[in-house]
């Protein structure tokens, strides 16, 4: 799998050139952001996604069609989203404040990134799975949100990938808090899943999970490179 990420900040100007190659769905969602900050972040995240699948498919980025795969739990036609014409590829994307990262594989894939000083309405550790909740009673108070958040992304990536999403609840399965706080009880993912996380700029985090198994340590953490508009991705790792 391969990863990039896009500050939302740093190409808004040059996205709104780019405006054209939404399709009608996306151009009407667009339309509908009443805030101008929440257009310009909707803009570029879904300029820059069919940028980098254009390039990756060999289409240009007005060519690329969605689809959506079938809902794992009812069969519906609201699962993960899919490439109509290049089904091989998988994707996912997430977006944050000014960050949106992106993620393509071989197989399916999800990722999430997550603002460190977000703030819940509720806590919803109480809805984790039970070795969750007693890993996380064992974080220290000062460090107990970044322990939450940390398994948050990997909880919201894991779903993202199935296509299952949220509906079914976050109890059922067990993700962990992550490798930070590996002493957590239990498995460390579903069975034939791997989660790492995705080194990003301080005050986020983000992780992703992948179809398969094992195919990178649990350990590791993957360093996105940079998108840029022009379909061109720079070799130079962001920063952890």
């Amino acid at each position: 799998m391969d990863a990039w990420i896009l500050s939302t900040t740093d190409v808004a100007e040059d996205a709104k050139k780019y405006a054209s190659v939404l399709d009608e769905e996306e151009s009407e969602r667009l339309a509908s952001f009443s805030r101008s900050e929440a257009r310009s972040r909707y803009l570029v995240a879904h300029v820059g996604l069919r940028i980098l699948l254009g390039s990756r498919t060999g289409r240009q980025p007005e060519e690329v069609r969605f689809v959506r795969t079938p809902c794992p739990l009812c069969g519906g036609p609201h699962g993960r989203p899919a490439l109509r014409d290049d089904p091989g590829v998988h994707f996912s994307m997430s977006h944050s404040a000014d960050m949106v990262l992106y993620a393509t594989a071989s197989s399916a894939i999800g990722v999430d990134i997550e603002t460190l000083g977000r703030r819940q309405r509720f806590d919803f550790s109480e809805y984790l799975h039970p070795a969750e909740r007693e890993a996380l009673d064992s974080v220290p108070t000062a460090a107990r949100h970044e322990a939450l958040m940390s398994c948050w992304v990997r909880k919201e990536a894991y779903l993202k990938g199935t296509g299952a999403g949220i509906a079914d609840g976050i109890s059922t399965d067990h993700v962990g808090l992550g490798p930070r706080w590996s002493s957590s009880p239990g498995p460390r993912t579903p069975s034939g899943w791997s989660l790492f996380g995705i080194a990003v700029p301080d005050g986020y985090l983000a992780a992703a999970a992948v179809r398969g198994h094992r195919v990178r340590p649990p350990e590791a953490v993957l360093r996105p490179r940079r998108l840029d508009l022009a379909g061109r991705w720079r070799t130079r790792e962001t920063a952890a």
